[in-house]
């Protein structure tokens, strides 16, 4: 049995954008998933929109929170989140159907705590790829978790990554 994996994306005054993020993670290849959308008070129809793909899939979870900014939000989907390991996608971003799958073989198959992907950055119809390393076996050191998801290091951001749970909880709460 496939492994449960939490999807989180923090939700904010992106109603144009948020159904194409969310087909994308509903149609992953990828079938065991817990997709916690946390809606930052988005003053939009976002909670609405939420709501409506909670009522149609079972994996959707939705929170409504007061808002307090990116990472409040992510950081209330990893508090609900029960999955081993833990995407976040900005809800502006779509995901490729195969990416969960791709991140969790690599990272069961190599004992990954972090695996990591590229991406491509699209302005209109312009792609920029984005290229990243693929996995991270030994990851005991709290200094080398920072600049993964520290941006300014070239790894940068929280999106093209598939963490392990216990990695987020024992160096960040």
């Amino acid at each position: 049995m496939e492994e449960l994996i939490s999807v989180i994306v923090p939700v904010y005054k992106v109603e144009k954008y948020l159904d194409k993020c969310i087909e994308s993670i509903i149609n992953q290849t990828y079938k065991n998933l817990e997709i916690i959308l946390v809606d930052d008070g988005s003053p939009d129809n976002c909670g609405k929109i939420c709501d409506e793909y909670a009522e149609k899939d079972d994996r959707v979870i939705v929170i409504h929170k007061e808002n307090g900014g990116v990472s409040s939000a992510r950081n209330t989907g990893i508090k609900k989140a029960k999955g081993r390991w833990i995407t976040f996608v900005d809800s502006d971003d779509w995901i490729e159907k195969d990416y969960v799958e791709e991140l969790s073989k690599i990272g069961i198959q190599n004992k990954a705590e972090v695996v990591l992907c590229g991406y491509n950055r699209v302005y209109n119809k312009y792609k920029q790829p984005i290229n990243a390393i693929g996995e991270i076996k030994d990851y005991n050191s709290y200094d080398y978790l920072i600049k993964t998801l520290n941006p300014q290091t070239g790894f940068g951001f929280c999106h093209m990554k598939l963490i392990k749970k216990e990695i987020i909880e024992r160096n960040y709460f």
